[in-house]
C-alpha cells in the first residue's frame, strides 16, 4: 500500500486512482456514449472513430490505436506468452484469452450470446453479427460498416487514395501495414514461421491460411453445394461456378473469365508470351501444364486408358473426349441451329460458319480462314511444302487425303 501511495505523487493521480474502486466514470464520448474513468482512456477510444493509429510495431510496421494492443501484437513476434493456467499448464499471450481458457475449468459461462454458445468479454459486439447494425455508410456506394474506423479505410477506394508507395516498384497502398508487408517481397524477409513443418512467410495471414493444411480445417463453405475451402478467396471464385459470373474481362477481345489469374493467362494469347520451352523439340507454351503434357508426346507415356475400347491416351482431356464416342455425349450444342457436339472447341469452330469470322489470316496473300488448321494447309501452296510422299513412285503431297486418294492408282 505504501508502494501505491509514494507511486501516486500528485494530488491529481490520487484523485483519478480512487475513481477505480468508486466505479466514477466522468470522460464520455461523443461518439457513442461509452464512458471512462481515466481521460488517457477516452483519448486512445477516440482513435477507433477517427481511424487514428499512432502506435507503431517496429517488426512489420503495423500500427495500433492503443498502445496496449500494440504490446500484445508484439507477442506475435517473441511468441512470448506471460499467462500460464495452474490447472494444465497451457499459457497465452493475452490476458483475456487466459481467462476465457480458465472457464472451460470450471464451467463458468459468464457471458453467453442467445444464438450460439460463445463465452467473451465483448458478446455485445459480438451479437452485432446477428442484429446486422452498421451504423456507418458511405456516401458514394452506401455500404454500412459496423465501426468508424473500416468506413474511413473504404472510402479510400472511392476518393483512390494511396499515400504510401514502395521505393522499390512504385506500388502504392491505403495504409503503411500494407507497404511494410509488401515489402517483405522484395527484401525476402519471412518472420511468421510454421511450428509444423518449418515454412516461412512475408505475411502473418498467410501461416495462417498455411496452418490449416496441417489443421485440416476449411472453414469456408459453399452453401449451393457443400463443398468446403481453406481461403475465402476460394470460396468465392467457386461460387462463380455455380452463378456463372465472370467479372474479369479481357481488353484486348472481351473474352471474360471467373477468375484474375485465368484472364492473366490469356492475355499472353496477345502478348505472345510463352515463357516455358520444351528441351526437345523447342515447342514453347504459355503454362508450364501443357509444356509437361506436351513432354507425353517424346516419352511415349500414355498413363490415360479407355475402360471401354482400352484405347490409351497421353493427357486426361482426350481421354474425356474419346469416351463420349462410346457414351454417344454430346454436351456442346449450338444455339442457332441445334447441331450438338463432343468438344466445345468443335462447336466454336462450327460458330463460325454462323457468323462468318475467319481469324486465321496467311500473311502472304491475306486469305482468311475460319480454323487454323486450314490455315496450316494453305501456307503450304507458298512454302511449297509436301510432306507426304508415296513409297511406290515418290509422288509428294500437301495434304494427306490427297496422298490416301493417289496410293489407290497402286493398289487397284
Amino acid at each position: 500500500m505504501i508502494g501505491m501511495l509514494e507511486s501516486l505523487q500528485h494530488e491529481s493521480d490520487l484523485l483519478q486512482h480512487d475513481q477505480i474502486h468508486t466505479g466514477e466514470e466522468p470522460y464520455e464520448c461523443n461518439e457513442c456514449r461509452k464512458t471512462f474513468s481515466l481521460k488517457q482512456n477516452l483519448i486512445e477510444h477516440k482513435n477507433m472513430h477517427t481511424g487514428e493509429k499512432s502506435h507503431e510495431c517496429t517488426e512489420c510496421g503495423k500500427v495500433c490505436s492503443r498502445v496496449s494492443s500494440l504490446t500484445l501484437h508484439l507477442r506475435s513476434h517473441t511468441g512470448k506468452k506471460a499467462y500460464k493456467c495452474n490447472t494444465c499448464g497451457k499459457a497465452f499471450s493475452q490476458k483475456e484469452n487466459f481467462l476465457s481458457h480458465q472457464k472451460h475449468h470450471t464451467g463458468e459461462k459468464p457471458y453467453e450470446c442467445e444464438k450460439v454458445s460463445i463465452q467473451m468479454p465483448t458478446v455485445i459486439r459480438h451479437q452485432k453479427n446477428h442484429t446486422g447494425t452498421k451504423p456507418y455508410a458511405c456516401k458514394e456506394c452506401g455500404k454500412a460498416f459496423n465501426g468508424k474506423a473500416y468506413l474511413t479505410e473504404h472510402e479510400k477506394i472511392h476518393t483512390g487514395e494511396k499515400p504510401f508507395e514502395c521505393n522499390q516498384c512504385g506500388r502504392a497502398f491505403t495504409q503503411k501495414q500494407y507497404l511494410v508487408k509488401h515489402q517483405n517481397i522484395h527484401t525476402g524477409k519471412k518472420p511468421f514461421k510454421c511450428s509444423e513443418c518449418g515454412k516461412a512467410f512475408s505475411q502473418k495471414e498467410n501461416l495462417i491460411i498455411h496452418q490449416r493444411i496441417h489443421t485440416g480445417e476449411k472453414p469456408y463453405e459453399c452453401k449451393g453445394c457443400g463443398k468446403a475451402f481453406i481461403q475465402k478467396s476460394s470460396l468465392i471464385r467457386h461460387q462463380r461456378s455455380h452463378t456463372g459470373e465472370k467479372p474479369y474481362t479481357c481488353k484486348e477481345c472481351g473474352k471474360a473469365f471467373s477468375g484474375k489469374s485465368n484472364l492473366t493467362e490469356h492475355e499472353k494469347i496477345h502478348i505472345g508470351e510463352k515463357p516455358y520451352k520444351c528441351n526437345e523439340c523447342g515447342t514453347i507454351f504459355r503454362q508450364k501444364q501443357y509444356l509437361i503434357k506436351h513432354h507425353n508426346i517424346h516419352t511415349g507415356e500414355k498413363p490415360y486408358e479407355c475402360n471401354k475400347c482400352g484405347k490409351a491416351f497421353s493427357r486426361i482431356t482426350s481421354l474425356i473426349v474419346h469416351v463420349r464416342i462410346h457414351t454417344g455425349d454430346k454436351p456442346y450444342e449450338c444455339k442457332v441451329c441445334g447441331k450438338a457436339f463432343c468438344q466445345s472447341s468443335s462447336l466454336t469452330v462450327h460458330m463460325r460458319s454462323h457468323t462468318g469470322e475467319k481469324p486465321y489470316g496467311c500473311n502472304e496473300c491475306g486469305k482468311a480462314f475460319s480454323q487454323f488448321s486450314t490455315l496450316a494447309l494453305h501456307m503450304r501452296i507458298h512454302t511449297g511444302e509436301k510432306p507426304y510422299q508415296c513409297s511406290e513412285c515418290g509422288k509428294a503431297f500437301s495434304q494427306k487425303s490427297h496422298h490416301i486418294r493417289h496410293q489407290r492408282i497402286h493398289t487397284h
